[in-house]
């Protein structure tokens, strides 16, 4: 935003009308921590990390997501008023249409959907087959950014029709520091 060169770790805004993401440094950053800095149009995405152990989701309410994968992410887009479903594919982020009344009856009852933040937080979904080991799933409430690294990190390692060893490694890698930094809802955790 003002050419301040950004060191590694570094925050981001995202930008509502354009629907995309800008690097920011502190400064910046910090000018749109407010609801309602600069008109809605840059959010500062935060940096809760939130998981719901409670959290199950059978086949049959995945299968309505009409989700293809076994992985995606959430959040309200504000600009189109909107659910966006996304999941990761070698192509980058694949959007899926979702129908609002579907979200509601599958995910809209649970604990994180009601905390979720506009444009800045997503619900985070990881749901393997039960022969795999995870059965009913992961949930996370996580800043949306952490989604796009992932997608990135899955378009970078993809092989061949399964995503191959490389790819499996490092999602396995990813979820591991999403669950070292997310802790329950507090009871006075505030949502959108």
């Amino acid at each position: 935003m003002c050419a301040e060169p950004l060191s590694g770790e570094h925050r981001h805004l995202v930008d509502t009308r354009n629907r995309s993401l800008m690097c920011a440094c502190t400064g910046c950053y910090l000018l749109f921590t407010r609801p309602g800095a600069g008109a809605g149009h840059f959010r500062a995405v935060p940096d809760r990390y939130l998981t719901d152990p409670d959290f199950t989701l059978d086949e049959e309410s995945w299968n309505r997501l009409q989700i293809p994968v076994g992985l995606a992410f959430f959040f309200r887009n504000s600009e189109l008023d909107r659910l966006a479903a996304f999941y990761p594919s070698p192509a980058g982020a694949t959007e899926s249409e979702l129908d609002p009344e579907t979200w509601r009856e599958v995910l809209g009852h649970s604990r994180l959907a009601a905390l979720l933040r506009p444009d800045t937080e997503a619900l985070l979904i990881r749901r393997e087959r039960e022969a795999e080991g995870l059965g009913t799933g992961e949930c996370y409430l996580v800043p949306v950014d952490a989604c796009y690294e992932l997608v990135g990190r899955m378009r970078l390692h993809w092989q061949g029709f399964d995503g191959g060893a490389e790819a499996r490694a490092d999602l396995t890698e990813f979820f591991a520091r999403v669950r070292a930094k997310a802790r329950p809802p507090a009871e006075e955790e505030d949502g959108p």
